[in-house]
């Protein structure tokens, strides 16, 4: 019988609920980190600056009503959008930390150089635009091109939240304009509640950081051996005698003439130096 397929639109990433563990289901093996038994794209919170990449969610705590940073591609514009807008009441809403994005408009992508501490925030819909802040604190979405007023430095808080600091070493911010609209400023010079964001990025692109921070301790623990002794190891046997082809032999066997050669004449420059002055 062919399995009847569930109806229900669902957006990309969203959490999938498993199933409780029943007696005699296999247990995780020790060690293992914990969001490997994750969905690669369950949305979930970075832990050091280089998982933040990829499809990311940008919230703020914003008070009576968190909010999100969105991008209107119609308008070309920024959104701080109200996250409670289609909860009856605030009571309704679910937790802060569980929520996911649920259009297009509420997800940026984030890229970097490798090895970079910087990244670039592009806009997830329409053309693709870049988060850009300029040297009076005004923050935009209309550049195509990536620059040095493109770049943000993600710093993690203690608590988790994430602050961005852009070129001019300023932060971004939530800021109170007239009649009580909220806008995206980037002129803050200290981190205070209005610098503080949640981020969420998908389970795939955290673990993808791990293995590169793996890979990128793995290559350091080569450079630290001695190749000189490695070489001699792998290149000599019984009492350490050196293995050598034909032209290094010719090499060497030149090598020492000169230097004798050069010995030679040193000694006879200083014999005729000294009766000189005998």
């Amino acid at each position: 019988m062919e399995k009847v397929r569930s109806t229900k639109l669902k957006f990309k990433g969203e959490k999938i609920k498993k199933r409780k563990r029943e007696y005699g289901d296999e247990e995780p093996s020790a060690g293992k980190r914990a969001d490997e038994d994750e969905d690669p794209e369950t949305w979930v919170l970075p832990e050091n600056p280089a998982e933040i990449r990829g499809p990311t969610f940008i919230i703020h705590p914003s008070d009576p009503s968190p909010i999100s940073v969105n991008f209107d591609s119609t308008r070309n514009k920024i959104i701080l959008s109200s996250l409670n807008k289609d909860s009856s009441s605030d009571s309704d809403a679910p937790p802060l930390l569980d929520r996911t994005p649920t259009e297009v408009a509420q997800v940026w992508v984030i890229t970097r150089v490798a090895g970079s501490p910087t990244i670039n925030l592009r806009t997830g819909t329409g053309e693709g635009k870049f988060l850009s802040c300029d040297k009076h604190g005004i923050v935009s979405a209309f550049r195509e091109a990536r620059g040095p007023e493109e770049e943000w430095t993600p710093v993690l808080l203690p608590d988790g939240m994430v602050a961005f600091m852009n070129v001019y070493e300023n932060y971004l911010s939530v800021d109170e304009v007239a009649g009580g609209s909220l806008q995206l400023r980037g002129d803050s010079e200290e981190v205070g509640f209005r610098e503080r964001f949640w981020v969420k990025i998908q389970n795939k692109y955290k673990k993808e950081a791990h293995e590169e921070k793996k890979k990128r301790e793995g290559g350091s623990e080569l450079t630290v051996i001695d190749e000189t002794s490695t070489n001699h190891m792998h290149q000599a046997w019984g009492a350490g005698r050196s293995v050598v082809s034909k032209e290094d032999k010719r090499e060497l066997k030149r090598a020492r003439k000169e230097g004798r050669l050069a010995e030679a004449l040193l000694d006879r420059r200083a014999k005729l130096k000294s009766d000189r002055f005998c």
